[in-house]
């Protein structure tokens, strides 16, 4: 199964091109569309660059969700779980609570679970905080998980 169109473009729209590094909520050194393998503080890519690194990592949580998802799924359901992976990181996802109740059959627990993932931390004080950035696009990927 693949991405669909409307899984990259949520992905585009909630990651934003950047074409130079920076360091997300979580700290970690990005660029492009959200692309963090490989990438250090002083990097610049262009456009092309970027959607290559998109692609790379599409490929990649795609795999994922493929290999740990053990249930049917539509290709709306499977672009909100790449959306979602892409964003938590591969071992969240394997880890997280909505795999184990979806492939327990409880597709409609799904949303829900997507809106739990909502908190990054303070960079500087650590503490736990709910980011609207990520309320945003789990609203967006509940939205894409229950369309037709």
């Amino acid at each position: 199964m693949k991405i669909s169109p409307r899984g990259i473009d949520l992905i585009k729209k909630c990651e934003g091109f950047r074409s130079r590094s920076y360091l997300c909520p979580s700290g970690v050194p990005t660029i492009g569309w959200g692309h963090t393998r490989d990438i250090y503080l002083g990097m610049v890519c262009t456009e092309a660059e970027a959607q290559e690194g998109l692609e790379e990592d599409l490929a990649y949580f795609s795999k994922i969700v493929e290999d740990h998802v053990q249930v049917p799924l539509n290709e709306n359901q499977f672009s909100a779980l790449v959306s979602f992976a892409f964003n938590v990181g591969a071992l969240n996802f394997i880890s997280s609570t909505l795999l184990k109740l979806l492939n327990q059959g409880d597709y409609s627990a799904v949303p829900d679970q997507l809106r739990r993932w909502v908190f990054g931390r303070d960079r500087k004080t650590k503490a736990k905080i709910k980011l609207g950035g990520l309320v945003r696009r789990r609203e967006l990927e509940a939205a894409l998980w229950e369309s037709k």
